[in-house]
Parts: structure tokens; C-alpha cells; sequence
């Protein structure tokens, strides 16, 4: 059977995609001289926090995540970054591709809420591979690729903040049901604001909404903005 091997050797930010999205560079190797006709793989892709350190500023930015210092040596757990699928076409021994992994700036996400987090340095990525590999000369032989075989990289947090400055330049993004944003879309109407930031400001200098403040659904923007504030 053959036995194949997975290398990153880089990634980088797609600066011509529709939304944010990362590229792996990833080397594959067969064993054997047996042509490889194609490779269907599923790639999981997992954030490691345990293997980099943390200054005060990114300690406290991960609190919500991890909680404090304290409680990391049982709570900082892998996290999940990404599931996407990747074909790799015909080759002999070795071959690279592409890995296109579309991402999200959503701080709903706790992937993105720890990237966000990072002020510098490296992310400690673990890529895993399994799938289904066709090879054989003169015919197709079907053969499966293991959950076992997997990728260690540290990608640049300067790469991501690149990615996200390209599609979000100087923006966060926040999520919120339905009728708050019915509510907040109301009081912008009724206040004659130009923007969403100037509606969230006037919210957060006191502005008073016409309901009752005890059930007003404003309330809930205004504490969200204030924990997501980078």
C-alpha cells in the first residue's frame, strides 16, 4: 500500500478573493514509484494554543476562551479552525497544492476570537489528513489515506491580520438576533444618523431609546460593542 506523507511549507492571504481566505502550500509525497492518478482528501485544520507563549495583552484578550493564567494548564485545548476538502491531481512521488481555506472575521467564532487576540508572533497550526487516494499504472487501485497521517505548522499572525485588513480595513464585526437589529436599525431611523458607527456611538454616549431601557433589546448591542471593542 502506498504511504503518504504532508508538508506546509508556507502560506499566504488571498488578496483576490470575494471574502477573506488563507492559502497552505502544501508539499505530498508517495512512497514507491506507483503513479498517483488522484488524491480526494478531507483536511481538518486545528489551533494548538498550548505550544506558544502569551504576553499580559493577548492573556487578557483570550480570558473568555481559556479563562485566566491560573486554569490554562487544563482549559488551553486544541480549537477548531477549519474542515475543507482538497483533490490533488496526477502525480509520481512527489507533487504540491494549494489549499484554499475560506475564514471568517465573525467573534462569535472561537478560532477567530483567539487569532484576534494575538498581537504577534506565530499561530501553531496541526493539519490532519485522511481521504481516499487512485493509483496503479495500466489501471485504478483504490486506496485509502489514514486518519493518522498530519502537518505541524506555525503560521504568522501577520498573515492573518493581513487577510483581515484586506477584505475589513480597520473593522470588527459583531452578530447579532434578528430583532436587535430591527431595534437598532428603528432608532438609527428615528435619530436621522448617517452611519451604523455614528447609531452605536450615540448608543454608547447615553443616547436614550424610546422603550423602557429594562427591556429594550439596545441594551444588548451596547454591553456586546463593549466586550468585542478591540
Amino acid at each position: 500500500m502506498t504511504e503518504f506523507s504532508f508538508t506546509c511549507t508556507g502560506v499566504r492571504a488571498d488578496r483576490y478573493a470575494a471574502g477573506p481566505t488563507l492559502v497552505f502550500r502544501l508539499r505530498v509525497t508517495a512512497s514507491g514509484d506507483l503513479p498517483v492518478h488522484a488524491l480526494a482528501l478531507r483536511c481538518q485544520i486545528r489551533i494548538e494554543p498550548a505550544r506558544r507563549g502569551y504576553d499580559d495583552a493577548e492573556a487578557d484578550g483570550l480570558n473568555d476562551l481559556f479563562g485566566e493564567r491560573s486554569r490554562w494548564g487544563t482549559t488551553l485545548n486544541p480549537v477548531q479552525f477549519a474542515q475543507v476538502p482538497l483533490m490533488v491531481t496526477a502525480f509520481t512521488g512527489e507533487t504540491e497544492a494549494d489549499l484554499v481555506v475560506p475564514c471568517t472575521y465573525d467573534l462569535d467564532i472561537a478560532a477567530t476570537r483567539y487569532l484576534a487576540a494575538l498581537t504577534d508572533g506565530e499561530v501553531p497550526l496541526l493539519m490532519l489528513f485522511s481521504g481516499t487516494a487512485f493509483t496503479g499504472s495500466g489501471g485504478f487501485r483504490v486506496e485509502p489515506v489514514p486518519w493518522d497521517r498530519e502537518a505541524p505548522f506555525r503560521m504568522p499572525v501577520a498573515t492573518w491580520r493581513e487577510m483581515v485588513e484586506q477584505h475589513f480595513p480597520g473593522c470588527g464585526w459583531i452578530r447579532l438576533p434578528r430583532d436587535t437589529m430591527d431595534a437598532l436599525l428603528a432608532y438609527r431611523s428615528r435619530h436621522a444618523l448617517p452611519s451604523w458607527e455614528a447609531t452605536v456611538e450615540a448608543l454608547l454616549d447615553g443616547g436614550a431609546p424610546d422603550r423602557p431601557r429594562s427591556r429594550d433589546p439596545l441594551r444588548a448591542l451596547t454591553a456586546l460593542t463593549v466586550r468585542t471593542d478591540p
